[in-house]
């Protein structure tokens, strides 16, 4: 599911390449892909073990290399693709908030394969419910009807807030107040939101349960995501509008390829 993501996310990627919205060259989408994905997992499974289960891995620090074994913190798989779009931006010359506003959109695409994913292997699943159709997940010890909070994550993280930041991308260019970070600023937002509300049909990571009163980790860095996104954006509309939507030129691909 992660790699019909990233397949997808290419394309898109490279559609904003075409349209000069990204200065780089389709060669280089392809390693800023090897960037990102480094990022992700050293990003979610250091967040994992620092912050849902350090007692467990500081017992067995082997275990942190075992990803094998599951255990990656999407929030933090964000932080590790930020810093990975600092370092691809720096190498290949490139303004640093088009290359992350193009991970932001190409990006809801991999939340949506990989949610699909989460819900075919039986993991992550919802709260218990009564809704007409709630499920009972075969790994589930309890065998109760849950809510298949994967599928709503799926649709609504990856479907739903793609077409958001296409359509708010679209208006802004036609607009002439589009700016490089405008995406990126209203991505995390716009996750931020949507993960905190559908939290509350999912069931907490069992060795923490709920971490401040009915609220989740999950949601605290949710939080955290939205004051992120409005700050981005606050500074992002103290810059002057881009006057096209060809920023510049795309730069050599042999510069610092990976």
């Amino acid at each position: 599911m992660y790699l019909v993501g990233y397949a997808v996310g290419i394309g898109i990627a490279k559609r904003r390449v075409r349209r000069g919205l990204v200065p780089i060259t389709e060669g280089a989408v392809d390693s800023l892909v090897v960037y990102l994905l480094a990022g992700m997992l050293i990003g979610a499974r250091l967040v994992y073990v620092l912050v849902y289960d350090f007692a467990q891995y500081k017992a067995h620090p082997l275990h942190a290399i075992a990803i094998w074994e599951g255990g990656l913190s999407f929030h933090g798989a964000i932080l590790g693709m930020g810093i990975a779009c600092i370092i691809f931006a720096r190498r290949y010359h490139a303004p640093f908030w088009t290359v992350a506003d193009t991970f932001a959109l190409g990006g809801t695409q991999g939340l949506f394969f990989g949610r699909l994913g989460n819900f075919i292997n039986g993991e992550l699943w919802g709260r218990p419910t009564h809704v007409p159709w709630a499920m009972v997940f075969p790994g589930d010890p309890l065998r109760l009807p849950r809510h298949p909070s994967q599928l709503y994550e799926a649709f609504c993280e990856g479907l739903l807030l793609f077409g958001i930041l296409w359509l708010l991308e679209r208006r802004a260019l036609k607009g002439g107040w589009y700016r490089p970070g405008l995406l990126s600023g209203s991505f995390m937002i716009g996750y931020g939101v949507i993960r905190f509300l559908l939290e509350f049909t999912r069931q907490p990571d069992p060795q923490l349960g709920f971490v401040v009163g009915p609220f989740s980790m999950g949601q605290l860095l949710s939080s955290l995501m939205i004051v992120i996104g409005i700050v981005i954006l606050v500074l992002t509309y103290r810059r002057p509008p881009a006057i096209s939507p060809a920023i510049a030129p795309p730069v050599d691909q042999g510069i610092g390829s990976a």
